[in-house]
């Protein structure tokens, strides 16, 4: 009871340790709970994309869109190893905005922040653009423009890591129960992975459980506010890689919305995303069959290549837990965040309404220059801009260099899985292989090239726990690997974890 954290914050979403991150890094003392796995819900349930958001300037977002793009060139540097350009086509049709105003719509994206690392967008010809070959012939124009990819899960954990490294405790499988304020400090009663019930206290509480954000402040705190999370289901859908070129479509529909088709996985195309009301669990979140239908039609109205749901492998949905600005469409709710700072307890707490993966960074500034006044102390400055996320720090943020090195130093390996470990670890690559020269040196292969040696570095480094932690949150392996390996990992798990 002695132990007075600084900070302690609620949800181990990307909000949630973007702010733990940027707040132990100035110093301060953080204690982060999430009551399961990390990045469990919204923020691996992502479209997996760094982006500013072009369709968000019809809505005259211009704000978060220009915010969106500085970021998009700030997290290319600081993580380039789970991050990286990706170019979309958007083809002009007969369901499409005027091309007037999808150049304008470019033009702005281009110019509204400064670009560094990406082209700006272009005009084509589909009969000079292999799109042509993939799109129906009735698709003869469009538009090139770029934005990045992000491995979401991934980069929600790497934040966790940089927190832990500079000092925070990070615990998942926590769960906070009830939180009052006695003498001017939050006694937060919390049920630990083991069952056992436990008091922390700290100067100020962040809530930034996601799509619980209402439940928290509402059953844990007893609080009431007037600001409100709308909760909105996005789902994707993933099928059989739909064409070899690795390049992304952007597809206008009908009903006004768009949806992306995308590499994904080297064999697979990722279809994304809907945008439904939902008024149930955010943690028992599932597609609806009128969803699949929506992405396969959306995608078809398209591409030479039909898509139909028995295509569908995978499917996975998420809950956007947006700030209720009250429009009529959900598409239309805005994206940017809404941070609600109650000072009137005795003790302060910040609440994270809404907000995208994409300035979850800037965010957190935001968060810690609210919260520096309540907590009676100076903390550092501003820092998390420049400063790499862990395996981020390669030569010149030059992935491709960095890969060369890697299978240069490392001959008796698969390139394949190299290249795996380099896009997943970047320079903490070497933990893993820790002087081995061969695969064989790395243990047992569990399956699909899941060797011991990985996962035990995910257990003791980066919180895993059960099988989905590994096979779908810190990698997407399952998607690949042979049928047994879940089982195999999961008996291999039950004696690793029961022994840290």
């Amino acid at each position: 009871m002695d132990n007075i954290k600084d900070v302690l914050v609620v949800g181990g979403g990307i909000n949630g340790v973007g702010i733990a991150r940027d707040a132990a890094g100035r110093g301060l003392s953080v204690t982060l709970i999430e009551r399961d796995d990390l990045a469990s819900h919204t923020s691996s349930a992502s479209t997996k994309l760094i982006h500013g958001g072009l369709r968000y300037l019809e809505y005259y977002e211009f704000h978060l869109v220009r915010e969106a793009l500085m970021e998009r060139e700030r997290l290319l540097h600081i993580a380039p190893h789970i991050i990286w350009p990706l170019t979309f086509v958007l083809p002009e049709g007969p369901q499409s905005r005027a091309a007037w105003k999808l150049r304008a719509g470019l033009w702005l994206y281009d110019h509204l922040a400064p670009r560094q690392s990406l082209p700006a967008s272009r005009a084509l010809r589909f009969d000079r653009h292999p799109a042509g070959k993939i799109l129906q012939e009735s698709s003869r124009r469009g538009f090139s423009y770029s934005d990045c990819w992000v491995e979401d899960s991934r980069l929600v954990v790497l934040n966790a890591m940089d927190a832990q490294e500079r000092g925070a405790e990070i615990r998942p499988h926590t769960s906070l129960a009830k939180a009052t304020v006695v003498d001017g400090l939050w006694h937060a009663e919390i049920e630990t992975a083991a069952g056992k019930p436990e008091t922390l206290r700290a100067r100020c509480l962040v809530n930034a459980a996601g799509p619980w954000v209402g439940e928290v402040l509402g059953t844990a705190l007893d609080l009431h506010t007037h600001k409100s999370v709308r909760k909105v289901k996005g789902s994707h859908i993933i099928v059989p890689r739909l064409y070899a070129e690795d390049f992304a479509f952007i597809l206008q529909n009908p009903d006004g919305r768009i949806v992306f088709v995308i590499p994904y996985e080297h064999e697979f195309s990722l279809i994304g995303t809907t945008d439904i009301p939902y008024d149930g669990d955010p943690g028992q979140v599932q597609i609806s069959p009128e969803e699949t239908a929506y992405l396969c039609t959306s995608a078809s109205h398209y591409l030479r290549k039909p898509v139909v749901p028995a295509d569908v492998v995978r499917s996975y949905s998420g809950v956007r837990p947006l700030y209720d600005d009250h429009a009529a469409n959900a598409s239309a709710v805005t994206r940017d965040y809404v941070l609600d700072l109650e000072k009137g307890l005795g003790a302060p707490v910040l609440s994270v309404f809404g907000g995208k993966i994409t300035t979850f960074r800037r965010l957190a500034e935001h968060a810690l220059q609210l919260l520096e006044p309540e907590l009676g102390k100076t903390a550092g400055q501003s820092w998390t801009a420049t400063a790499p996320l862990p395996g981020g720090d390669l030569p010149s943020a030059d992935f491709g260099t960095f890969f060369h090195q890697l299978l240069a130093q490392h001959a008796g390996f698969p390139a394949a899985l190299l290249h795996r470990y380099a896009r997943a670890y970047g320079t903490r690559t070497e933990r893993i292989l820790a002087g081995a020269q061969r695969p064989e040196e790395l243990g047992e292969d569990l399956g699909g090239g899941l060797y011991e040696a990985e996962v035990q570095y995910l257990v003791q480094h980066e919180w895993a726990h059960a099988p989905e932690d590994i096979l779908w949150r810190r990698s997407k392996l399952s998607l690949h690997v042979p049928t047994g390996t879940e089982q195999r990992l999961r008996h291999y798990l039950e004696k690793t974890v029961s022994k840290n």
